[in-house]
This record gives C-alpha cells, sequence and structure tokens, in this order.
C-alpha cells in the first residue's frame, strides 16, 4: 500500500502507534486529547525505565464517522507509554490521591542533549507531567473495545482551540 493512511483505514481496528519524533508525537497528542484517567491509572517504573499510563481515549478517529451515522461518541481504553525514561516529575496533582481524574490536553517534546530531552504531558487545570527520555519512543495500544462515552458528547474546548 503506497501514500498516506485514511481515517477510513482503520475501521474497528484497535490502534497500535509508536512514536519516534517530534511529527509522529504530535498526532498520539492529537489523539489523546481529552482522554481521562484517574490518579492510580499512572504508573513509573524506573527499573524498566518506563512511564506507563491507562486512559479513557476519546475516539477522534472515529468522530466524524460517528456523527455522520448518528452513532453516539466512543471511548476506548489505552494504555501509552513513554519508554526509555530516566526519571519523572509531576507538578499540579495529588499523587496521594489516587482517585482524582485527570484530563490530557496534549502531549510534547522539549528537546535537551541530542537525541534526548523531556516529553511533557500537559493535564487540565495546570497539572503536568515530565519524562527525561534518551530519545523519543512513546507508544499508544487501545487494550479494549470500544465503548459508548458516559458523557455522550465531545469536550467542548471554546473558539480558541
Amino acid at each position: 500500500m503506497s501514500g498516506d493512511a485514511r481515517f477510513e483505514d482503520a475501521g474497528e481496528a484497535p490502534l497500535r502507534l509508536v512514536a519516534f519524533d517530534e511529527e509522529d508525537l504530535q498526532v498520539i497528542s492529537a489523539l489523546v486529547q481529552d482522554s481521562v484517567l484517574h490518579g492510580a491509572d499512572m504508573q513509573w517504573r524506573p527499573r524498566e525505565r518506563r512511564l506507563a499510563f491507562l486512559l479513557n481515549r476519546l475516539r477522534h478517529e472515529d468522530l466524524a464517522a460517528s456523527r455522520a451515522a448518528g452513532r453516539p461518541v466512543e471511548r476506548v481504553r489505552t494504555v501509552l507509554t513513554i519508554e526509555g525514561a530516566q526519571g519523572v516529575a509531576s507538578q499540579g496533582i495529588d499523587r496521594g490521591d489516587a482517585e482524582t481524574v485527570l484530563s490530557v490536553l496534549s502531549i510534547a517534546f522539549e528537546p535537551g542533549d541530542a537525541p534526548g530531552g523531556d516529553v511533557i504531558v500537559t493535564l487540565a487545570g495546570d497539572g503536568a507531567i515530565r519524562a527525561r527520555v534518551e530519545a523519543i519512543e512513546v507508544a499508544l495500544r487501545d487494550v479494549t473495545r470500544p465503548y459508548v462515552a458516559p458523557s455522550g458528547r465531545v469536550p467542548d474546548h471554546g473558539d480558541d482551540l
């Protein structure tokens, strides 16, 4: 198959993506925007050098088709991992409260000593998680079937986004 992938190519198949550069990371960032998780759904494994998140991801890749077909908005459980993490820091998050609901706004990369730098997960409410990495290696893997979003709607970010 040649050419770029199209949304229609995804169908109902679970997503499995890996980002190795900033352009790839922008794609994953767009797909996890508006994902929600509890504080307990984050796990830092220093020996494995892995930071993992279990997200309830809005299925952005299916929004246009679901609207056209009159289907409800769907979410899917997704594992997001940041590999090669040398250290992790956070701000604006009560790490002692496992029931806190967090909402992902974006994932970005701040270069450091090439090819390393920081992968930053920005959360609603001024929260952020920073993972110092050797190089970009961020993976997204859907782990459940899609389900109807409890809110039944797409979050509204206003006119500025």
